[in-house]
């Protein structure tokens, strides 16, 4: 057994994607999990498969829409006893729609991201973390990107966002320095998930080309370097991860084969 096991790990967007992935790994170190998401017959589906897979843990299921502050709260105060004491927080949930520029994008698209990568990472965080801090005990992992570290045209809105989200997560960092909580940024470069699918509106054709010619990253990459934040020992804190496939070397330097 690691350091991880027996611990709750609670996990926003975790139907699919880097959020699924986390969700398996997690389980494979033997940790309890609180799966939530909009979808809830995914995260139901995925429930089975981990308790067929590691029947000696516990997964509780709930759909949540991050954005919905109100509801946030509710799911958190509801969790049921075995589940209150959260270990790990991975605030994942995040989106981007479309490549607008930044004088085209429609203001829903605009809310629509600032609602769910900023507020609704607030949100949860605001949910979680006080009672961490009370015992002394958490970890909050944050999937940003390396958006938030370059922005680039047609990204405008949503490098907004994941900028927020490096912000917020060094300001956290500090904030909490004066306690054993620990924060982690994890920000990937190209993933390929249905981050695109997404981001293009369910165009499959148009998702599959932001990863033709090279071997992109995928949710597990993305989930193996969280664990391994996750399961280092108390006094290390992996503050700031920028993960990228070997094709990769910034936004603008990618190699196509």
């Amino acid at each position: 057994m690691g350091r991880l096991a027996g611990q709750t790990v609670f996990i926003t967007g975790a139907s699919a994607g880097i959020g699924a992935s986390c969700a398996r790994h997690f389980a494979e170190e033997h940790c309890n999990l609180v799966l939530t998401a909009r979808r809830l017959e995914r995260l139901e589906e995925l429930r089975a498969e981990l308790l067929a897979q590691y029947p000696e843990i516990q997964v509780h299921v709930v759909a949540l829409d991050v954005t919905k502050r109100a509801d946030v709260f509710a799911v958190v105060d509801a969790l049921p006893e075995a589940f209150k004491n959260v270990d790990v927080l991975v605030n994942n949930a995040g989106l981007s729609l479309g490549l607008d520029h930044l004088l085209d994008v429609s203001e829903e698209s605009v809310n629509i991201m600032f609602d769910t990568n900023v507020k609704g990472l607030l949100n949860v965080t605001q949910a979680i973390v006080p009672a961490m801090k009370q015992r002394g005990k958490g970890h909050i992992i944050n999937i940003g990107s390396v958006a938030g570290k370059q922005a680039y045209a047609g990204g405008s809105i949503y490098c907004a966002t994941k900028h927020a989200v490096e912000a917020m997560s060094q300001a956290l960092t500090q904030e909490l320095v004066n306690t054993p909580l620990r924060v982690t940024l994890v920000a990937p470069g190209l993933v390929q998930t249905e981050f695109s699918v997404v981001r293009f509106h369910g165009n499959q054709d148009k998702a599959d080309s932001v990863y033709k010619g090279l071997d992109p990253l995928t949710g597990d990459d993305i989930a193996e370097v969280v664990v391994f934040a996750a399961s280092r020992p108390p006094h290390v804190q992996i503050n700031d991860i920028l993960v990228y496939p070997t094709q990769q070397a910034s936004v603008f330097h990618i190699h196509r084969n």
